[in-house]
């Protein structure tokens, strides 16, 4: 079939062709009997000798018409200058500004490092290799690149070359670039139109963009020109010059694969009118066989599988995504990525992040090996924006949401084969089949693969040729993506996950998706929905059979049939509760009750860990799985359901609803045990996960106290955020909150400020608060809302301009009736401000400023404030510099006469303090964080105050308890002394 260009013009032949002569510039002048009008056939191109220029690039159409170069010698310029002004006219300037505008709108999960990350502002361009359809067809014996770097052959190419001359000198028109799901072949081409936007790609003077998954929404016909126009409005007035030998035009078709292409002439007919209507495909089939706009350069992405789609004789140069191989390459891309001023780190922290992770790199070739995808390169850079920015991530971003939205931006719903007749997403078959592998690797704490288990999971239930095709599919597009080659040494030939944490996110993906079955369940859906689809049609002929027969008791036993679907639907509830109990199982093992909490876990397994541990490389003797049961929860959640929908993975309402239901006996039930801080701390990122403010708040309000002692929440580190986000989710009073020895500061007690002012009792100590935090303290304690009673600040820098603040906060409270302010520092003068605020005060019970290198002045001073005091009962004021003459003043007091008991020494006159345990458990306790010396000192004051004691008392039972206290203050500073305590 040819279209009417194709036809030679009735009445005129190819006698025009008679007496025509080609000039020294190769332009073909005719005889001036040539009509102006007529039109010429695009067939000429193969008449022409060897060398020759068409014959269309001596005219120029201009209203209505051709004209002719022989009758107007000067009107090959003329057209020639005609089209540079078309180049350069404001049609193409305001393509450009449109273009630059829509690729400038980034994703959301983009926007988070900040406005200045863009294309045209940094990026890092992957290696591309020279390749040939003998390598696309040839199978790799391993899938690595650094194997594909070393084959015979290989050429590095850059992108601004890959429309030079070929080999044998031949001018390349067409280009296919190809390369595996996440090698970033998209984000390369956003880069390459965006350079033309820019003036940086000279070599163009019209670059027309096409996404594939465009094209294929419709197959009514259109013409080039037409789908031009409709796409990008400011080409109208160009579009006619498009293909021209002097307007030099790039077509770009972005991800081929989405389209069934077929180059049969049977099947898409020849066409070289760029305004006659036929089909999308028929386009993109006559563009790539260069007969439609023959002068044209198109450029084609697409995954390896369709790269055998184009007929090898239409491709003038094959090129390979490699990734980043090199790991400078993804040292260069953490350093931009990191180093955005967006983010809120510092330029320290932003620094010892890349430093960490480059180290990392360098002796870690699992992650090394990982991160030459440049997709896990952004997936590393975002979750550590995630864990280490929380100030810079929206409050309900989450781990799991980064993942799925990471698998969109790499899948975006596509399915895995467009020529296969099921149209399977690759996401959903991926959660089948992976989804199955990591599933079991989970149950069995694995992480390496062998064949086999390869083989068992991805063809086990194969029994079709379509099943074939799709793996085959798979394996040459998608295998990569998430199954690579172990590195370790003795595990040259297994296989493990990319990503780890991917394994775990797969395997929740398939217990969640319903695909984790008996054979009994299995085989009783394939009857169920049998007997659904016959029981409507069989129920019908039975009943007027039985109008005529006597059989009236087969209807009824039809009917007793059709029931089985509906108790096949019953029992199907039942798996939502085992998925429940599988994430309650999972989430509270015990023997993963003293490991790392999961973000620290997470941060270790991107960072490394500092230190002469063992090699990063040696996997562990005990695999931990604990970010199964949160993926779990955080695929539940509506924001992920919806993306998991447009991946062709659908979760429905009610089964969440039935899950969450079935949650609530087991989950929560198991939460009210008493767990250890880390895993409190992943209970709670479990709950931020599932997005669930109900759920969260019932299972908030069921916990009595909250231990989070020595779990990381600095600025840096989302845990802040996470505990915010959980506890913001109910507004009772919260009985105890443990933060101590938490890395906090005052940036993260403003991020908790909300939650810290509904804590009756709230431990803050060993965290280095400053002054600065003493503002966002006393900020704290003058709310109206204030509602903590007792309050814990020991060994912090206080000093005394945090005294200061804490004066102020201490006048002004109403609620705070314990205050612990032992080792921060004061000295006397911050002791004296604190005095100082008590007579403001009506509410404070008891007051600790022991270990503050007090004198008898200050100790003096505040203990005759603390007499006139209404409810001050105790003040502790041990470890500190008081002399003996302060000592005999403070053993002096009365309880029942001042109204004050101090708590000074271990001694009360000749008697054994009843606090003595009290005191000798303090400096016990907050020994590795005090000065040794120091701490010998006092221990030894005291040892000398006990002895004194005893040889005063003649009492023999006071001499006893003198005896033993005694004992134990002398094994206290031997095992000091001994570096034992």
């Amino acid at each position: 079939m040819q279209c009417r260009w194709c036809l030679p013009q009735a009445g005129l032949g190819w006698s025009w062709l008679q007496g025509a002569r080609w000039d020294a510039r190769g332009i073909l002048h005719t005889l001036p009997a040539f009509a102006p009008g007529a039109k010429t056939s695009f067939f000429l191109r193969g008449l022409l000798p060897a060398g020759r220029a068409s014959p269309l690039r001596s005219f120029v159409g201009s209203q209505g018409g051709l004209q002719e170069s022989a009758a107007q010698p000067g009107s090959a310029r003329h057209g020639q200058m005609m089209l540079r002004n078309v180049a350069s006219s404001d049609a193409i300037q305001k393509h450009r500004k449109s273009l630059l505008s829509w690729l400038s709108q980034q994703p959301n999960e983009e926007r988070q490092f900040g406005p200045s990350f863009s294309l045209d502002a940094v990026h890092v361009d992957p290696v591309i290799r020279e390749s040939s359809l003998e390598d696309i067809l040839k199978p790799s014996p391993d899938p690595t690149v650094h194997n594909q770097l070393q084959a015979p052959n290989s050429r590095v190419i850059g992108l601004q070359n890959l429309f030079d001359a070929d080999a044998c000198g031949r001018q390349v028109r067409t280009v296919v670039l190809y390369g595996t799901v996440g090698m970033g072949k998209s984000t390369l081409i956003k880069k390459m139109v965006v350079d033309w936007c820019h003036g940086h790609l000279p070599r163009f003077e019209v670059v027309v963009p096409f996404s594939c998954e465009d094209l294929s929404q419709s197959s009514s016909p259109i013409s080039l020109q037409r789908l031009i126009t409709k796409k990008y409005l400011h080409l109208h007035k160009v579009v006619p010059h498009l293909g021209s030998a002097n307007l030099s035009t790039l077509f770009v078709l972005n991800g081929l694969e989405r389209l069934n292409l077929d180059f049969r002439l049977a099947s898409t007919e020849l066409c070289c009118d760029p305004s006659e209507p036929v089909p999308p495909t028929a386009i993109v089939v006559n563009l790539l066989r260069n007969y439609l706009l023959p002068e044209a350069s198109i450029i084609v992405t697409t995954r390896p599988s369709a790269v055998r789609r184009i007929p090898s004789k239409f491709v003038g140069r094959y090129a390979e995504i490699c990734g980043f191989s090199d790991t400078h390459l993804q040292k260069l891309y953490f350093q931009l990525r990191l180093s955005q001023p967006g983010c809120d780190a510092g330029g320290a922290g932003e620094n010892n992040l890349v430093e960490m992770l480059s180290r990392n790199l360098e002796r870690h070739n699992q992650i090394a090996e990982a991160c030459f995808l440049p997709s896990y390169c952004w997936l590393v850079c975002t979750t550590l924006h995630f864990l280490h920015y929380a100030r810079a991530v929206p409050p309900a971003q989450t781990l799991t949401g980064i993942y799925t939205s990471f698998l969109r931006l790499n899948f975006s719903g596509e399915v895995l084969d467009s020529t296969d007749p099921t149209q399977i997403s690759m996401m959903k078959y991926v959660a089948k089949t992976v989804g199955k592998l990591a599933h079991e690797g989970v149950t069995s704490r694995q992480t390496c693969f062998s064949e086999e288990d390869l083989r068992r999971c991805l063809e086990g239930a194969m029994k079709t040729e379509s099943e074939l095709n799709l793996l085959s599919v798979f394996r040459s597009d998608a295998f990569r993506f998430f199954l690579s080659p172990c590195v370790q040494p003795g595990k040259e030939h297994t296989f493990v996950f990319t990503i780890p944490a991917m394994q775990e996110y797969l395997a929740a993906l398939y217990v969640v998706l319903g695909e984790k079955k008996t054979l009994g369940q299995r085989v009783g859906r394939e009857v169920s929905e049998l007997i659904g689809k016959v029981s409507e049609d069989v129920a019908m002929v039975l009943s007027i059979v039985s109008k005529v027969l006597p059989l009236r008791v087969l209807p009824l036993l039809f009917n007793l049939l059709k029931m089985f679907p509906r108790y096949f639907q019953r029992l199907g509830s039942k798996d939502r509760d085992t998925i429940a109990r599988t994430m309650a199982t999972e989430l509270f093992r015990e023997e993963d009750y003293f490991n790392d909490d999961v973000l620290d876990q997470v941060d270790s397994s991107i960072l490394g860990v500092e230190g002469p541990l063992r090699h990063p490389d040696d996997a562990s003797d005990d695999e931990v799985f604990e970010l199964f049961p949160i993926f779990m929860g955080g695929l539940l959640s509506r924001r992920n359901r919806a993306i998991l929908e447009q991946l062709g993975c659908s979760i429905k309402n009610l089964a969440a609803f039935e899950i969450a239901k079935a949650m609530k006996k087991t989950v929560i039930r198991n939460g009210r045990k008493g767990l250890p801080p880390s895993e409190l701390m992943d209970y709670l990122f479990f709950l931020h996960e599932f997005q669930n403010e109900r759920f969260a708040a019932e299972a908030v309000r069921s916990l009595p106290a909250l231990n989070l002692s020595s779990v990381k929440m600095t600025p840096l580190k989302c845990a802040c955020a996470v505990l915010a986000s959980v506890l913001g989710t109910a507004g009772h009073k919260v009985e105890e909150l443990n933060l101590a020895l938490c890395h906090l500061d005052a940036d993260s007690l403003r991020m908790l400020f909300p939650i810290l002012l509904r804590c009756k009792t709230l431990h803050l100590q060993l965290n280095s608060l400053g002054p600065d935090a003493c503002q966002v303290i006393r900020d704290l304690l003058l709310h109206d809302k204030c509602a903590v009673s007792s309050l814990r600040l020991s060994d912090n820098p206080l000093m005394e301009q945090g005294a200061q603040h804490l004066a102020e906060a201490i006048a002004g409270n109403r609620s705070l009736r314990h205050l612990s302010l032992l080792h921060t520092s004061l000295g006397d003068r911050g002791v004296e401000l604190v005095a100082r605020s008590l007579a403001q005060n009506q509410h404070l019970q008891e007051l600790n400023v022991g270990y503050n290198a007090v004198t008898d002045e200050a100790a003096l001073g505040l203990v005759e404030v603390a007499k006139q005091h209404p409810t001050l009962d105790k003040v502790h004021l041990y470890f500190n510099e008081i002399s003996e003459e302060g000592k005999r003043a403070l053993q002096g007091l009365r309880t029942d006469r001042d109204g004050v008991k101090v708590l000074v020494f271990l001694t009360v006159g000749v008697d054994v303090s009843s606090y003595w345990r009290h005191i000798l458990s303090v400096a016990r306790t907050n020994l590795p964080v005090w000065d040794r010396d120091r701490v010998q000192q006092h221990l030894a004051l005291l040892l000398q105050d006990l002895q004194s004691s005893r040889r005063q008392t003649r009492n023999p039972w006071k001499k006893a308890k003198l005896w033993r206290v005694e004992r134990e203050v002398k094994g206290m500073l031997s095992k000091i002394q001994q570096g034992a305590l």
